[in-house]
């Protein structure tokens, strides 16, 4: 069967022969069975199932609806319910969202007032695809979607967010985008509640809702998305239980029993051929007024085709029988409703009916491409409603001082954890939405160091009448902030539209429709500009906030966050990192670590392992800090070095001793800028130095004290603290250490690498900027970046349990390192060195390289005017796979890499036992940091078992390959 119009079906002869014979077949009972849809439950125990088994096998009934239970639960219920029907069973469910909507861990997608805020309607047809994909597999052949209702009654307490909104239009488009992306893949769309169920203040669950409109009112607005869908060839529709005196004035007569209605209107005036649907039999707007059977009968007498959720088969059966004999209901009425189940029947496959395989079956409900479809959705749907002087989204982080109140959440939660991927945002929680004012003034005082706070409420209800669960307190809170402070309060509303009213004074202000992780995840990415927002509101809230407003907001290419398959890499292969993780661990060559993942400018992969040490005490989390030893070459010293090169101040083909007259007259006079860079300037590879300070009694007094003063200012661990001549004594030293062996020939020098290269690029960088190294970089990079974690002498900004501890020195401090340097050489000099001292989590290390593969541009900002990222990522010299301050992939073997990845790859890797590598040609960054020096930094497992490149050889092999 197929319904090219309202007025035309077009029926095959092999779909005639099917229904003819199953028809001819049935017994006159077994026809009136196949008029009832039973409400199914894959959660009950079994005396229902045996209850659904006498149905189906003595009643003949055509279909069951399920509703609540889980999906492979569901699955075998469906075999062996369809095993026992002699006709098979036409299997529907309610999935206006997914099947989440009626079963556990399933996919949520969206409600339609998320969709209805949608930029394009081409994200509601992937939406229908996906969830008739997932119906096909579970056995399902009718969806009870979309809803059609035009929402023009922002007090409607049954249809609200089930609604696409209040334009007759929009509601229109998107509502047949939805039934295509059903119908194309198998699935019988029924669209509902015809003839409008938007305009009531009543819940027909509970009682019958009145509409007082006209019937020209009703023709211009409610109908309007009805008639469209017909006649974009919907399959089917289910008539509402509403009491409409304008079509039919009998007293307490549902619109469902009214043949007026259902035959007059809707079949003959409208045309429509498909197949039509009572609402659930079983609601009270129905059962308040007619006993049992009855309403059943009346409305096959008003000339719907499918009894929906009868409330007793067997009495209704008999009081049909009775209808029949009192020519209430003609035989031939009956028989073209049995016919016109049974051409949908033949539609759904079901002439060709196979079971359910229940092998795989989860997984291939779980398929990835659905969490895609469903980051799309609620990133296409974020809209700002309010954005003065376009504060939206954060620009100048270092400017910023955010703090976020979440009201409704746990203290660890999604939304808060986002914000805090972008910038150090101060979070405070209120878990009791109704919580006394006391919990919401006592965080007042703590604000006063943040000039932004983004207040987002969580845990919101669908109820008009309940104020969407938005309690007093919390709107007494942001009121105070918006008229008694000085504060930019950005409030984010995290569920139904209507309560935007509740916000007319914001001057910033967002919908995010929806609470869940997804959305959570999302509406924080538009705040930081990683994702632009572009949703217009479908509803109108208020006299303010009325129906398609919407700010634009742009895209600042910051980091996003989403799922693998939404940039082409396999989640499954990815979880194969796992295993290599997990194995190091269990064989100790880490206690614990973090990996991260970056595909065109999207985190798809961010997780930690284990534990900061070996007692598994403290788990690692994503916002573990570890040191990152050598990479500190890279992310701080070459950035740099990499800066007064875009800036024209250095040539990388002069001498050192242009920018260092120190080394006039020594033997480092000759060193060249880029061989320093390269490690082929003939320096040694490092100096012992901390053994010089430690030779004697006399030397150790001389450098070191056990409390700080002016005299000792730079602290080697909490317990230790240099001399402040000790950059000095040390920069001697250097640049009185001998040089290595020429080449043969007499010529340049081989590859060796060396600390001591960047002692020295340290040295010409601090002149050059006339500032400290840590101060620069802060200053310049990793504030305007907003990187929270990430800088020299951690535990001057966070505490110490939010490290993770390095050796169990035993040769030089005689202490458990942690929060300060592990690198001898970088200790000596209070944690601030070329080579070493930088920590960091996994995710700011992975932003501050995003705007290394980016050629400096981030967040709206150019930190590199030139391309000076791509000049240096080079290989330079023959015999050489080092670019400039960059490692690079040995061409042979891979070297540090995977061998997978191109020569292009740039990055490092460190001595605790961690790794950052960036892949122009893929846009891909993949980060590795770890612990592996605790207790010892004896333990080279990490090497021994090839950890780092196993799972760079994971990533790799995630690409899914372009078709």
């Amino acid at each position: 069967m197929s319904l090219k119009s309202s007025d035309e079906v077009v029926v095959n002869e092999k779909e005639k022969s099917w229904v003819d014979s199953v028809y001819a077949s049935l017994s006159p009972d077994q026809r009136l069975g196949q008029l009832f849809m039973v409400a199914a439950y894959s959660n009950k125990d079994e005396n229902h199932y045996q209850e659904l088994d006498t149905l189906v096998q003595r009643y003949g009934i055509g279909g069951l609806m399920f509703m609540q239970g889980g999906p492979v639960r569901q699955a075998k219920l469906t075999n062996r319910y369809q095993a026992g029907a002699k006709v098979p069973l036409l299997i529907a469910m309610d999935a206006e969202w997914g099947l989440d909507m009626r079963l556990d861990s399933s996919t949520h997608f969206a409600r339609q007032m998320t969709l209805g805020a949608l930029d394009d309607e081409k994200y509601i047809y992937l939406m229908g695809r996906e969830i008739a994909l997932k119906m096909k597999r579970l056995g399902i052949s009718v969806s009870f979607s979309p809803v059609m209702d035009v929402n023009v009654n922002p007090a409607n307490p049954v249809i609200g967010s089930r609604s696409f909104g209040e334009s007759k239009e929009e509601v229109t488009r998107r509502g047949i985008a939805y039934i295509k992306g059903l119908q194309d893949h198998g699935i019988i769309a029924v669209t509902k509640h015809f003839p409008g169920h938007g305009d009531t203040d009543t819940d027909s669950h509970l009682a019958l809702p009145v509409v007082k409109h006209s019937l020209k009112r009703l023709t211009d607005v409610e109908l309007y998305p009805f008639k469209k869908a017909f006649e974009a060839g919907v399959m089917g529709v289910i008539v509402a239980h509403l009491y409409i005196p304008s079509i039919d004035s009998t007293k307490n007569l549902a619109t469902t029993l009214s043949r007026p209605l259902v035959t007059g209107l809707l079949k003959e005036k409208m045309k429509y051929k498909g197949l039509i649907f009572t609402d659930a039999l079983n609601m009270k707007s129905v059962t308040n007024f007619y006993p049992t059977g009855e309403a059943d009968m009346l409305a096959l007498k008003a000339g719907n085709d499918v009894l929906l959720f009868p409330e007793d088969v067997p009495t209704a059966i008999t009081k049909i029988k009775q209808g029949i004999a009192k020519g209430l209901v003609s035989k031939e009425e009956i028989e073209q409703h049995v016919r016109k189940i049974l051409h949908a029947k033949y539609w759904a496959g079901l002439s060709k009916y196979k079971p359910i395989d229940l092998t795989g079956l989860k997984e291939d409900l779980d398929r990835p491409i659905s969490n895609v479809i469903q980051e799309e959705l609620y990133e296409h749907s974020v809209t700002v409603v309010e954005n003065s002087d376009s504060l939206l989204p954060f620009r100048n982080l270092d400017t910023l001082h955010i703090a976020s109140v979440a009201i409704g959440v746990p203290a660890e939660n999604t939304f808060q954890e986002t914000l805090r991927n972008y910038a150090p945002v101060d979070k405070f929680t209120i878990p009791n939405r109704f919580a006394p004012d006391s919990a919401f003034f006592e965080i007042i005082p703590q604000l006063k160091n943040n000039d932004v706070v983004v207040v987002s409420i969580h845990n919101m209800n669908l109820t008009p009448s309940r104020d969407f669960g938005i309690g007093v307190g919390t709107l007494a809170f942001i009121k105070y902030l918006q008229e008694r402070t000085d504060k930019k309060v950005v409030v984010v509303v995290m569920g139904n539209a209507y309560s935007l009213k509740f916000f007319e004074d914001s001057k910033w202000l967002v919908c995010g429709y929806e609470d869940n992780p997804v959305s959570q995840e999302l509406v924080p990415q538009a705040l930081f500009g990683a994702r632009a927002a572009r949703g217009k509101l479908p509803v109108t809230a208020s006299a303010r906030y009325k129906a398609g407003m919407g700010l634009t907001t742009p895209a600042l290419d910051r980091l996003k966050y989403g799922t693998p398959e939404s940039v082409g890499m396999n989640s499954k292969i990815l979880e194969q990192i796992d295993n290599i993780a997990l194995e190091a661990i269990a064989y100790a060559a880490t206690p614990g670590c973090q990996v991260l993942v970056v595909k065109d400018g999207t985190v798809i992969f961010n997780k930690s392992y284990g534990y900061y040490a070996y007692d598994k005490e403290k788990p690692v989390t994503n916002n573990t800090i570890y040191d990152i030893a050598s990479i500190t070459k890279v992310a701080a010293t070459l950035q740099a070095i990499m800066f007064l090169k875009d800036q024209g101040k250095i040539d990388l083909d002069a001498k050192v001793a242009t920018y260092l007259p120190e080394l006039k007259g020594t033997n480092k006079a000759g060193l060249v800028m880029r061989d320093v860079l390269t490690h082929q300037a003939g320096l040694l590879p490092g100096l012992p130095n901390w053994q010089k300070t430690l030779a004697s009694v006399k030397t150790k007094t001389m450098y070191y004290a056990s409390t700080q003063t002016d005299y000792f200012p730079n602290e080697v661990t909490p317990e230790i603290f240099s001399t402040k001549t000790m950059e000095d004594s040390v920069w001697a030293w250097t640049v009185k250490s001998r040089m290595l062996p020429h080449n043969k020939g007499g010529k340049g020098y081989p590859y060796t690498y060396s600390d001591l290269d960047f002692y020295v690029l340290k040295r010409v960088a601090e002149k050059l900027l006339n500032q400290p190294l840590d101060e620069f970089m802060d200053q310049n990079f990793y504030e305007p970046l907003g990187l929270r974690t990430m800088g020299y002498k951690p535990l001057l900004s966070h505490p110490i349990e939010a490290i993770a501890p390095t050796e169990e020195d035993t040769y030089f401090r005689h202490n458990l390192i942690r929060g300060t340097v592990h690198d001898p050489g970088a200790a000596m000099l209070g944690g601030v060195a070329g080579h070493a001292g930088l920590f960091s989590n996994a995710n700011d290390l992975a932003i501050l390289l995003q705007m290394n593969l980016q050629n400096g541009n981030y967040g709206g900002h150019d930190y590199f005017s030139t391309d000076v990222v791509t000049e240096f990522s080079k290989k330079q010299f023959k015999g050489s796979r080092r670019g400039l301050g960059w490692d690079k992939p040995e061409p042979e073997t891979g070297g540090p890499t995977s061998a997978l990845a191109p020569m292009s790859t740039f990055g490092h890797s460190g001595f605790t036992g961690t790794g950052a590598w960036v892949d122009p040609d893929n846009k891909l960054i993949y980060i590795f940091l770890s612990n592996r020096v605790y207790p010892d930094a004896g333990n080279n497992k990490l090497v021994k078992y090839n950890i780092r490149t196993r799972i760079h050889d994971v990533v790799y092999k995630a690409i899914i390959p372009k078709t």
